[in-house]
């Protein structure tokens, strides 16, 4: 087994590594195509078209990781990342139409979003044999590598215009390939033999087999839904209040970077109260969220209340990566955290986006955040649901 501090110490930079590459292009991409012309509800289709197609990939290639357990997931990891580098320059020098546009983002759905469950898959490997890896603390170090190239960024977008964005999102595809091809290599002699492995479960079954764990993973959805189409349209609400490129980079590094101290309380939370009860605090906060943005009347007051980020989705992805990794069989574990983004970040993206656009051409700001408010009560009442669910299976 490799050792434990060098683990650590390359898993982090690998979380730190990816949350910078994705918050180099999502941060943002809405503005990237607001400033080629497309509308609001346009930008909500492409984001929807993103996540959709991660949605559609990421349980086949979690499934098929799980029944080929001998190919390392690094390497598939770094499969994704190639074609992403790619189409980020095409897209770059090159100003499609609506399908083109649309094609891009179905594409960069598919290999880059679905990097993420691989990331945590590669964590819970060592996890599950013994290795302590500091998961909650990469996790946080990842969200700041995000606020931090955030609002680098945002200065340079304003200084040199918003397109250029990608060029500094490609530098960091070619880094993060670079850290992953270094990551250890999960040890082949620590793998279950293939004569011992249970069989794998379709997604369908996995769902089934766990009611709590499918009515958390929708309540977490709704969650989704009330919180991730803020980052996305954060550019349309700073520019009604004066804003401009240089504001939304700094709004990000706020969210973002509150996520690492929120890093160090998942692990207390989790050690003293469990998963189940950190995530309902998680959905809870995403309630919170949009209703403080909403009672925001400056763009001083948008960015003061960012940080409440760290308590919303900043505990919710670690815990939830615990959570599922507890509640799914050991030979299907990889396709359960790739169902976790599905249903969660993928679905609540996709749908959050695709209501919001619309939203923000019918009623504005008002009416978007209004819905994501009763789309997170909508969730937290599911998670409850779920608490009580398995207490009654418990008894």
């Amino acid at each position: 087994m490799p050792n434990q501090r060098y683990v650590n110490r390359m898993y982090c930079l690998m979380q730190m590594g990816y949350w910078g590459m994705l918050g180099s292009f999502t941060a943002f991409q809405s503005a990237i195509l607001l400033d080629r012309g497309f509308s609001s509800g346009d930008v909500g289709v492409f984001l929807a078209l993103g996540c959709l197609s991660g949605m559609v990939s990421m349980p086949l290639i979690g499934n098929w990781a799980d029944k080929h357990p001998e190919v390392p997931v690094k390497w598939l990891f770094v499969g994704l990342l190639v074609p992403t580098l790619v189409i980020n320059f095409a897209f770059f020098f090159t100003r499609p139409g609506w399908w083109g546009t649309a094609a891009v983002f179905l594409l960069l759905g598919v290999l880059e979003t679905n990097s993420f469950p691989l990331i945590d898959s590669m964590a819970m490997q060592f996890i599950n044999a013994g290795v302590d890896i500091q998961y909650s603390l990469g996790r946080g170090l990842g969200a700041f590598a995000y606020a931090l190239i955030c609002v680098i960024e945002g200065q340079q977008t304003a200084r040199f215009g918003i397109q250029t964005a990608m060029l500094t999102h490609g530098v960091l595809i070619v880094a993060m390939m670079g850290i992953v091809s270094l990551f250890p290599q999960f040890p082949r002699e620590a793998l279950v033999p293939a004569e011992e492995r249970k069989a794998t479960h379709s997604a369908l079954q996995v769902l089934r087999a766990n009611p709590p764990f499918t009515l958390m993973l929708f309540g977490a959805f709704f969650g989704m839904i009330a919180i991730m189409p803020i980052p996305n349209f954060m550019v349309t609400m700073i520019g009604d209040l004066g804003g401009d490129s240089g504001h939304l980079g700094l709004a990000q590094f706020l969210m973002a970077a509150s996520e690492l101290p929120g890093a160090f309380l998942v692990q207390k939370f989790y050690r003293r109260y469990g998963s189940e009860k950190v995530v309902l605090v998680s959905l809870a906060f995403m309630i919170v969220r949009p209703a403080l943005i909403l009672a925001s009347g400056s763009l001083a007051m948008l960015l003061l209340v960012q940080p409440i980020q760290m308590l919303g989705y900043g505990l919710f992805t670690p815990v939830s990566t615990y959570f599922t990794n507890e509640n799914v069989a050991p030979e299907d574990r990889m396709q359960g955290q790739s169902l976790k983004m599905v249903i969660t970040t993928g679905f609540g993206s996709m749908a959050g986006n695709l209501i919001s656009g619309w939203a923000l051409d019918i009623g504005g700001i008002p009416m978007m955040l209004t819905i994501c408010i009763v789309s997170g009560c909508i969730g937290l009442c599911l998670g409850i649901l779920a608490v009580q669910v398995r207490r009654r299976q418990a008894a």
